[in-house]
């Protein structure tokens, strides 16, 4: 198996050239990645929340080359997502639809427009678990009739179905397309081009250098109709009525239960993560393991080949050492706590949570110039900012973009900074570490009313499914979590190794001194901390968490402590979410985004160090 990485392209295997492309299709959260996991073999995340998928994901079913793209709700161009599914599915030989079927009206829609354009096509009608568990019973057999192409009832995530499915794809033909859709087909232009060009799509029409005849409402109306009387047909419902799920569901989205509901979700965070693992599981991973058994093990190992006095000796290690400081902190300190939020955030993930979330804070992402749709970078970005900035392309304009970015680099602190944060606050009491969190809070809002103020635009509407609320699947939850912190580690190994050698030479050579020495009118005068302290933020370039690992063996009171992770956390995200910044939001705006951050954490950590001492 393998995961697309957080920040990079979906996974792939190498496929010939003449393989025929069946391509999946259908709206968000339907269940595509499942299909395509159960299909291929091929792990991609599987969320239940729209919007996981943002690039091509390939694999291989005997000689076929199968592709999973993102979900959209019409062939079209409007955002990300729809480019790159529209551009794949033009390819296509086959097109497997894949639809809920607790949600069949308004999917169906999507498989029309499949139907409309002419593609062989199978119908796999997934999810039907939570249709009956909502008492609703769906005539598949007619259904197939109506679309005049084969529908396989599934469960993909139990592999319910998939047999069934697999022998299909081979069969698939044409379905029925919408009557008032093919009676004005142009006889001259291929049935593809003809579909797309009776909506005035602006690519086709430029391309076949034609304009479009202005039936686009016309088409869509006529397709809704009959997606609408086609539903109607073949869902009915039975005497099961609502389930318990869709009663708790209701209430999470109410004003006041869903609060408190939110509320309970990051008491259970903070105690868990907070409390036990950052304190109990971390006193024992990276105090005993690391402190009394690894570190002098591997000095003593060392000791035996250099002196540990030498200076390669202290780059391995020393204060900063290689094979010392930062296996204990990448080991000891951060993997817990980083295992511990990827258990929670897949949790919120597959039980369906998190949408829900989005369209509960709705109107106060609103105040920020975002919709709710924004919660879903920022939560991930307490995960890693790199992968929630490349997350932002959720959002459906520019402004809300860049208004995400600048939030996610400058308030939102990663996991791995996170869990040192954690044990740093944990143990001066509940009161500082929700200071910190108000805090936090109180400069994002401002700095997201004041960027909704300046920058041109208004915020878009939230247009967001909400999944069926289930309970999480055990499997998916702990293959997501582990996969996830596999992925952090990976990554983040080497620029720990990279960030420890360059603190121990310039530790080495003076360097470090010198630019402490140097800093010390910012570090001592206007932020109140030790002289040292200026180390931490000139290692938090390398990365986040390595600055704050930097402040943790400093001897600092709780008023200290505060400004020390305040500053910290809001001074600059890491080397790698600067180049994905650059590469998403253009060099001249990454720039700003990113002297803006140095300037308000020196300025708004000074200001706070100065509200503590009147």
């Amino acid at each position: 198996m393998a995961q697309a990485p957080c920040h990079g392209p979906s996974p792939s295997v190498a496929l010939p050239g003449h393989a025929p492309k069946v391509v999946l299709v259908g709206n968000p959260n339907v269940g595509k990645s499942a299909i395509f996991h159960a299909l291929t073999g091929i792990y991609v995340e599987v969320s239940n929340y729209p919007g996981t998928t943002v690039d091509i994901a390939s694999g291989r079913m005997d000689d076929l080359g199968i592709y999973d793209t993102p979900g959209v709700y019409g062939v079209s161009a409007f955002n990300e997502e729809e480019r790159v599914a529209r551009d794949m599915i033009l390819e296509a030989d086959i097109v497997v639809n894949v639809v809920d079927a607790a949600h069949l009206d308004r999917d169906l829609f999507l498989t029309q427009q499949i139907l409309d354009m002419g593609f062989p096509a199978v119908v796999a009608l997934n999810l039907m678990d939570e249709a009956r568990a909502n008492g609703l019973q769906i005539d598949v057999a007619r259904l197939a009739e109506e679309l005049g192409v084969e529908v396989i009832p599934t469960v993909a995530v139990r592999g319910e179905g998939i047999a069934e499915l697999k022998e299909a794809i081979r069969r698939a033909r044409r379905g029925r397309p919408t009557p008032e859709v093919a009676s004005r087909l142009p006889e001259d232009l291929p049935q593809v081009d003809g579909v797309l060009w009776l909506e005035d799509d602006p690519q086709t029409c430029e391309r076949i250098g034609r304009p479009g005849p202005g039936l686009r409402e016309e088409m869509y109306r006529a397709r809704r109709r009959r997606a609408d009387e086609i539903a109607e047909r073949v869902v009915s419902e039975t005497q099961a009525g609502a389930s318990l799920a869709t009663r708790l569901s209701r209430w999470m989205l109410h004003p006041v239960g869903g609060l408190a509901f939110l509320a309970l979700f990051l008491l259970l965070m903070y105690q868990v993560l907070g409390v036990w693992v950052a304190q109990d599981v971390v006193e024992v991973t990276e105090g005993v393991w690391m402190g009394e058994y690894y570190v002098p093990w591997m000095t003593g190992l060392v000791g035996r080949v250099v002196p540990v006095d030498s200076f390669l000796g202290q780059i391995l290690v020393g204060e900063f050492g290689l094979l010392t400081m930062t296996v204990a902190y990448l080991v000891g300190l951060l993997l817990p706590l980083v295992l511990g939020f990827y258990l929670f955030l897949a949790l919120a993930e597959d039980s369906g949570y998190l949408p829900r979330i989005a369209v509960l804070v709705d109107r106060l992402m609103n105040f920020v110039g975002l919709n709710g749709r924004a919660i879903i970078p920022t939560i991930l970005g307490f995960g890693c900012v790199t992968m929630a900035t490349v997350t932002t392309r959720l959002m459906g304009t520019q402004r809300e973009r860049t208004i995400a970015t600048f939030l996610l680099s400058l308030a939102i602190p990663c996991s791995a900074q996170l869990a040192v944060i954690t044990v740093m606050l944990a143990p001066l009491g509940p009161a500082y570490l929700f200071t910190f969190v108000a805090v936090l809070l109180l400069v994002y809002g401002l700095a997201g009313v004041v960027l909704n103020r300046l920058l041109p635009g208004e915020s878009s509407d939230l247009l967001i499914d909400l999944p069926p609320l289930r309970l999480p699947r055990i499997k998916n939850v702990l293959q997501k979590t582990f996969l996830k912190t596999k992925g952090f580690v990976s990554e983040a190994w080497i620029f720990f190794v990279i960030g420890a050698l360059l603190i121990s030479v310039m530790e080495q050579t003076g360097l470090l001194a010198a630019l402490a020495n140097g800093l010390a009118p910012i570090t001592e005068g206007w932020l109140g901390l030790p002289r040292e302290a200026a180390q931490a933020f000139i290692m938090g370039f390398v990365r986040r968490d390595f600055g704050a690992a930097g402040l943790f063996d400093l001897a600092l009171n709780p008023h200290q402590v505060m400004v020390a992770v305040l500053t910290i956390t809001l001074f600059t995200p890491c080397i790698a979410s600067i180049m994905i910044m650059f590469k998403e939001r253009g060099k001249r705006q990454g720039a700003a985004i990113w002297v803006a951050d140095i300037f308000l954490a020196i300025f708004l950590g000074g200001l706070f160090n100065r509200i503590l001492v009147w």
